[in-house]
């Protein structure tokens, strides 16, 4: 079985972010494993605690979460990118996640190098 880096770029609402969630799944599900999620430019947005999607659409957050939460699929966020967007790790305005670990693009290169694919959407 493979090991995966996945990278995510897109914000919740869009459909690679949907793509992403889905080959996620597929591929624990065929017995592979992820040793990391990387969101990184507009894919930091999965990780905000004050997005609102509607109830009638895809909720990747949560379901961001949940692969956590069942698989043990560690979430990496640029924190540079995060930034840029106006999310932050400051205790006083925490707007982050907290199933999020705050990373940089180090973190990045170190999934992808114990990594047999990394597949970026």
């Amino acid at each position: 079985m493979s090991v995966y880096t996945l990278v995510v770029t897109t914000p919740p609402h869009q459909n690679n972010t949907a793509t992403a969630l889905e080959f996620a799944q597929a591929t624990l599900a065929a017995g592979h494993t992820i040793n990391g999620i990387f969101f990184y430019r507009d894919g930091v947005l999965n990780a905000s605690k004050l997005t609102a999607m509607p109830s009638d659409e895809l909720q990747a957050i949560s379901a961001f979460v949940k692969l956590n939460e069942d698989h043990q699929v560690p979430l990496h966020l640029c924190i540079t990118a995060g930034e840029k967007r106006g999310l932050t790790d400051d205790q006083q305005t925490m707007n982050i996640h907290s199933a999020f670990t705050v990373s940089g693009l180090g973190e990045m290169v170190e999934l992808s190098t114990n990594a047999d694919k990394v597949i970026q959407l």
